[in-house]
């Protein structure tokens, strides 16, 4: 193996991509932790350049290809041939072969030592390296040591199959253990969904934490018809019907305390992918407080709910908190001096003092058609699950116009956008205007993890997408990753929100039939709105989350 030598420092300076006085205050900040870490590192913390610019110009001035392993497929029988140890000193994975060479991916292609050690452990062929991302070689020594952590369970399960096929009637079945074990797994992690997916040579499984899916098992194809139908018969679907998509319920008992599931099953290329969401009954009775709202909008929060009638829109995407948020608004203001009516699909927590309908679409009781039935039920408050159609939202308007107070949901990047929705959906703009009360738009941001939190300066290209909303010299913090957070340095989730407040300025505008951008211009001039941004941009100077993850979920 030819070794050069590269002054990193010199050669990103070079490119432009750094200049000279941040080259000297990373050097400094070097010397300064007595050269524990690297330049790389340093830069990269400091936010002067990203780790995909400094592989990409080494990979340049090493002459070697930079290759992005999440698009390659992985041969796993040669990964098997390296000793995992030896892999990881060299932070190097195999990752295919020709008839020549084997070709190797390593994120440290300085580390002569260890790829020497690994080049000596190969018999038959040379290597040839290429220049990888070090958390995508990260990624593949998780998923080695998740194969190996979980081959004694799934021989027991190969065992089973072959001796006597699937079991349904069994409680203490080789399947039913995975399963347990996978979905305690997920529990332990503090996931919300769980995903099952086929491929054409593995079933993998992920798990979503903090709204950011994980992959947590690796199996062997030959199991997977035995996994998904014991889940299946769990959730009473037919086992039998693979072509069409499934839903069902069921629940099971972890670790003394009960948990439901929400599933689902949709035909794929490769066989049957199944996600379960995971309803913990605890997690959703909340109080507005725990929410995650800044001091302010959780006021303005507070003021609007206790309203006599009018409709409450929160829009968001699918997984921003939504129903939590609903939920919590309505354990606010329920009490045994009002009625609260709910029209849900499904009904996914149960909660006391509030009758709860869930929609039938297969016998036309729509949301429609609830909302209409309600209105005889002599309700105080009404909640419907979604606005999908005009018929809803006619019936939500007529409802809140007659003295209800409506809260529901609709699905809009924004608060203003959610006017022109309305308006597209067949709603007046003058009916518009009289019913609404206001709309919230939130997203959900993981938090940093608090036990390896410390001071960091986010990238520059960041910076300048959020300059408006900084003070002087503005301090941000990051998770540099802990056993505690998986290595992840995020611990929990947390909302960022926009609030617009209908107020007589806004009203007029929304029944003069203005745009979304005059609608939000009038709300921000009469204090009636902050874009959600500058929550985030708040919340991430205050040390709660990190600007990246402010803008992952956010246009600036």
């Amino acid at each position: 193996m030819i070794r050069q030598s590269v002054r990193l420092g010199d050669l990103l300076v070079e490119s432009g991509l750094i200049s000279e006085e941040e080259l000297m205050q990373a050097l400094k900040i070097q010397k300064e932790s007595d050269f524990s870490k690297k330049l790389g590192e340093i830069l990269v913390d400091e936010g002067f350049v990203t780790e995909r610019e400094i592989a990409e110009q080494l990979a340049k001035q090493l002459r070697l290809e930079f290759v992005d392993l999440y698009g390659v497929e992985l041969d796993m029988k040669l990964l098997e041939q390296f000793p995992l140890q030896v892999l990881k000193n060299a932070w190097a994975v195999p990752f295919g072969e020709d008839d020549e060479n084997i070709f190797v991916a390593t994120s440290d292609p300085l580390n002569y030592d260890a790829l020497e050690v690994l080049e000596r452990s190969v018999v038959s062929k040379p290597i040839k390296l290429f220049l990888a991302m070090k958390g995508e070689i990260q990624h593949i020594f998780q998923r080695i040591e998740i194969i190996h952590s979980t081959k004694s369970i799934v021989a027991e399960v190969k065992r089973e199959i072959k001796q006597h096929g699937i079991k349904n009637e069994s409680q203490e079945s080789a399947v039913l253990k995975l399963i347990r074990l996978i979905i305690k797994d997920a529990i332990l992690r503090n996931a919300s969904d769980l995903h099952i997916e086929p491929d054409a040579h593995e079933v993998s499984v992920r798990a979503r934490v903090d709204g950011v899916l994980h992959e947590t098992f690796v199996f062997d194809l030959e199991i997977y018809t035995a996994l998904a139908s014991r889940i299946k018969i769990l959730g009473n679907l037919d086992i039998s019907e693979r072509r069409r998509s499934q839903d069902g319920r069921f629940m099971l008992v972890i670790d003394s305390k009960e948990y439901d599931f929400r599933l689902s099953s949709t035909p794929t290329l490769h066989g049957e992918s199944i996600v379960m969401r995971i309803l913990d009954q605890q997690k959703v009775l909340m109080k507005m407080s725990e929410l995650g709202f800044e001091e302010e909008n959780l006021r303005t929060f507070h003021e609007i709910i206790h309203q006599p009638y009018g409709i409450i829109l929160l829009t968001g995407p699918t997984g921003s908190g939504k129903t939590t948020t609903l939920y919590a608004a309505l354990n606010e203001i329920k009490s045994i001096e009002n009625k609260v009516l709910t029209i849900e699909d499904p009904v996914e927590y149960q909660l006391p003092l509030i009758q709860q309908v869930q929609v039938n679409e297969k016998i036309g009781f729509t949301f429609a058609k609830a909302l209409k039935s309600f209105l005889r039920q002599d309700p105080d408050i009404i909640m419907v699950g979604e606005i999908r159609d005009f018929e809803t939202l006619s019936a939500a308007a007529q409802a809140s116009l007659t003295g209800h107070l409506v809260f529901s949901t609709l699905h809009t990047n924004d608060a203003p956008s959610a006017v022109s929705r309305m308006v597209q959906m067949g709603l007046e703009p003058y009916l518009i205007a009289d019913a609404l009360i206001a709309i919230v738009a939130q997203r959900l941001v993981r938090k940093i993890c608090p036990y390896c939190k410390n001071e960091s300066r986010p990238h520059h290209d960041l910076l300048k997408r959020v300059l408006k909303y900084l003070p002087e010299n503005p301090i941000f913090y990051k998770g540099k990753g802990c056993p505690e957070c998986e290595m992840t340095g995020y611990m929990g989730r947390t909302l960022i929100v926009e609030i617009l407040s209908v107020d007589e300025s806004v009203a007029q505008k929304i029944s003069e039939g203005a745009s979304r951008l005059e609608i939000a211009k009038t709300a921000l001039e009469a204090g009636k709105y902050r874009p959600m941004i500058e929550d985030g941009v708040r919340k991430a100077l205050a040390g709660v989350t990190t600007l990246e993850e402010v803008l992952r979920v956010t246009r600036s």
